[in-house]
């Protein structure tokens, strides 16, 4: 059932001199083959959030395995970053204009074929290019599953309910993909890791054909070309510059000359549209509250929640001590918490409105990551307190994601779906990119600082882990304060 946008984004009318609203009608059930759309699409989401950490665990074996470098490992991870995080905006927009479901099974089909490369990749050129094609599929698979997500749920209870799953399992999979990734690595050896995401492709392929049915805009226009060059070389710069960061700091000239042309370039894509007949990008549309701080509350809930992770992955296991079974199931009780929190989130947004969740969850989520500022030596007691506080912060991190894609889509036409969840999937994919870069290198640099002056491994790693901790809560809390004020008296409009 749709409702009127206003109904999601507004507060409740109790308490303010007037009559209590009439209560909607519930929501209707979903069909059998809506479940079926919603399962394919969900299945497609977790799948690429999988294989953005998945390697992570394995890359030291794998770098033995097929003879590269130390300094080149970083290249498994940045090859599938770059086209995934770089093409997501204007794939998005040639999807909204030749057809989603066309793209959507194209960037299936490219990331299965893909994956069974990778699988069985004799030489580092081999396994970096598959990795480049994953990428590639994911930006296509992406954007096009939102955006089949939102063109197929009516906005209100069922779109809410739709995103919860999709939100959570995103979420999720970049958290599994971290446990698995070590586990599988450790029993099967890392093409496993790869061999998975080849029978999950495939999988997801052979079911999707026979579900989707093709949308995409009422008439077509031409295609922006020079703002889909600038805004891809923007991103495809930021997001290179930044992953090698994560490895080698911010002093190498590759990333001093990649940043810098990333953002002279972002730029120029700004100045583009500006002036463009039929913009890549709609500048009003980014000028929309909604669309504005909902974008930039998803970007900041999925950068810090992934930061996190990566610095408590460090300090159970390198300050800690802590074996990576236990490591997972730490992040296992995470996992749990996440997936019940995806599924109440459409009745918390219902409750209490979605500007109100997202502003609510994002303090939480800055509070209970604070906490963790209080991380300690002590095996037992720094175990709980992760394991708690990270948990809990997972719930509210759920929260945020789903009630900022509700946001952040609610109120647009159908034609314009598909670039408003190229911009929340753009977030979400630049978040986890530049999450874990940014403050590793914080915690680096603390730690190399700290270990120059004589102290000992355990207790630098610690102070390093903190600091970027600290760094995080506070960041998350700016902004949840930053977009109340954004969002204040904002609704939807169609």
């Amino acid at each position: 059932m749709a409702i009127d946008s206003s109904s999601v984004l507004s507060e409740p009318a109790a308490g303010r001199g007037t009559a209590p609203p009439v209560p909607d009608p519930a929501p209707p059930r979903l069909t059998g083959r809506a479940k079926l759309i919603l399962m394919v699409l969900c299945a497609a989401q977790f799948m690429v959030a999988l294989d953005f950490s998945i390697l992570n665990v394995a890359l030291p074996v794998l770098g033995r395995d097929l003879g590269m470098g130390q300094s080149d490992l970083q290249w498994a991870v940045t090859a599938f970053a770059l086209p995934s995080g770089g093409f997501l905006l204007f794939f998005g927009r040639v999807a909204d204009l030749y057809g989603r479901r066309k793209l959507f099974l194209t960037g299936l089909a490219l990331f299965t074929v893909a994956s069974l490369l990778a699988t069985l990749a004799w030489n580092p050129a081999v396994f970096l290019a598959a990795r480049a094609v994953q990428g590639l599929g994911a930006a296509l698979i992406v954007p096009t599953g939102m955006s089949l997500l939102t063109t197929t749920f009516a906005e209100g209870p069922q779109r809410e309910r739709a995103l919860g799953l999709s939100g959570t399992l995103m979420s999720l999979g970049f958290t599994i993909g971290m446990v698995l990734g070590g586990g599988m690595t450790d029993a099967l050896g890392w093409r496993s890791t790869m061999g998975l995401l080849t029978v999950a492709g495939l999988l997801v392929l052979a079911a999707a054909p026979g579900l989707l049915t093709e949308s995409r805009h009422p008439r077509r226009p031409r295609l922006d070309v020079p703002g889909a060059v600038t805004v891809t070389g923007g991103l495809l710069g930021v997001i290179y510059a930044l992953s090698t960061a994560a490895e080698r700091g911010f002093g190498g000239a590759d990333v001093i000359v990649a940043l810098a042309g990333g953002a002279l370039l972002l730029v120029a894509f700004v100045v583009v549209e500006s002036r463009a007949k039929e913009p890549l990008v709609s500048l009003p549309m980014l000028r929309r509250p909604t669309v504005a701080w909902g974008n930039l509350a998803g970007l900041t809930t999925f950068a810090a929640m992934s930061a996190v992770i990566f610095l408590l992955t460090l300090y159970l296991q390198e300050v800690l001590e802590l074996s990576t079974f236990v490591t997972g199931l730490i992040f296992g009780v995470q996992g749990v918490l996440s997936a019940v929190a995806g599924m109440v989130a459409p009745k918390v947004i219902g409750r209490f409105g979605a500007r109100r969740t997202l502003v609510g969850s994002m303090l939480i989520q800055a509070v209970l990551t604070a906490l963790m500022v209080g991380l300690g030596e002590h095996a037992t007691t720094g175990a709980w307190l992760a394991m708690t506080a990270v948990s809990l912060a997972s719930v509210a991190h759920l929260w945020v994601i789903v009630s900022y894609g509700v946001i952040a889509t609610s109120g647009l036409p159908d034609h314009e779906q598909g670039l408003a969840t190229g911009l929340v999937t753009s977030s979400q994919q630049i978040g986890l990119t530049v999450g874990i870069p940014l403050l590793s290198a914080l915690a680096s640099a603390r730690i190399a600082t700290l270990r120059d002056g004589g102290t000992g491994f355990a207790a630098a790693t610690l102070d390093g882990v903190r600091l970027g901790i600290g760094v995080d809560a506070a960041v998350v809390a700016l902004i949840a304060l930053a977009a109340a004020f954004g969002l204040r008296g904002r609704r939807a409009r169609g």
